[in-house]
């Protein structure tokens, strides 16, 4: 039997009475038609004139396709290569479901619904997760200016997925076994100026520490600007031995500002990411650089549009 003819249902469509609910779903579905060779266009475009991945060389030539993209070789070291090799991209399958599913990342969609949504198993989506979120957050803001708050936030440790465990499970998330900040928590360093330039940094296990900041913060503040935080410690050793002008505030003491003088910018995207991360259900320490970097695009609105992000993603660092 055959099926009507695309006049036939476009008229249909015409006359009948669509709900904002319809029309939601018909976008929905419209967005999620993808010609592969948009996706090819946008990865080659993104990677053109990119030397070699391999030895850095300029000098290549075009040397066939495979997979509906163009290889080259390089004239240096003789290696072929694509626009994806090096990047976090490479190896990945199903071309034609990238956009859409780069459109769920920037839904924040969870990795279930993601893959509802594309038409990709689960483990699939929680793969691709992985490797689009990280590959377009390696584009980092080189340095901050003026004013640059900084302030840590901390998050109970988490092994979410592993096999084999190297402490006793805790039910529901459960809770540290001692009190206050130790070495069972995670910490996030967070610094961010005046202008919503923010840049985000996994420490590992623990306190922060003076030696981890002139590690983190020292390549990236202004020498002429301000750094403000809390009364730890750690950031007056580190203001003192790198020469930065610094300010702190005694949050403790139930102190939040000081006329211009406050972290308030700093703790309300510490507050954004938190209450971003609550749909996701937990989430592994392993990862969780991973997730301040989207949230980090996310938050900036720097990458507004699938093929956007794709770029970024494709795009080699220099």
């Amino acid at each position: 039997m055959q099926g009507p003819r695309f006049d036939e249902l476009f008229a249909f469509l015409t006359a009948a009475p669509l709900s904002s609910t319809d029309l939601a779903r018909l976008r929905d579905w419209l967005d999620s038609i993808r010609d592969p060779a948009d996706c090819l266009a946008l990865i080659e475009a993104a990677a053109a004139g990119r030397p070699c991945p391999h030895c850095a060389c300029a000098r290549l030539h075009r040397s066939g396709f495979a997979s509906g993209l163009q290889r080259y070789r390089c004239l240096g070291c003789r290696r072929s290569f694509n626009a994806l090799t090096g990047t976090p991209l490479a190896r990945l399958r199903k071309r034609e479901c990238w956009l859409p599913y780069i459109k769920c990342l920037l839904e924040s969609r969870t990795v279930r619904d993601a893959a509802l949504a594309t038409g990709v198993h689960r483990t699939t989506s929680f793969r691709w997760r992985h490797r689009f979120a990280p590959g377009a957050a390696r584009h980092r803001p080189a340095a901050l200016t003026g004013i640059v708050e900084a302030d840590e936030t901390y998050r109970l440790e988490s092994q979410k997925g592993s096999r084999t465990l190297s402490r006793p499970p805790r039910k529901r998330g459960g809770a540290a076994r001692r009190r206050g900040i130790n070495r069972e928590h995670d910490c996030l360093l967070v610094a961010r100026d005046r202008i919503g330039t923010t840049l985000d940094f996994h420490t590992g296990r623990g306190p922060v520490t003076a030696a981890q900041l002139h590690t983190c913060l020292q390549p990236v503040l202004p020498g002429d600007g301000l750094l403000i935080s809390d009364g730890a410690a750690a950031y007056v050793r580190f203001a003192l031995d790198a020469g930065i002008m610094h300010e702190s505030i005694n949050v403790r003491a139930g102190r939040r500002a000081r006329g211009a003088i406050h972290i308030q910018n700093v703790n309300g995207w510490h507050s954004r990411f938190k209450n971003w991360l609550v749909r996701f259900k937990g989430v592994a320490s392993r990862y969780l650089a991973n997730y301040s970097g989207w949230q980090r695009l996310l938050d900036a609105h720097a990458l507004r549009t699938p093929a956007q992000w794709l770029g970024a993603a494709v795009r080699q660092i220099q």
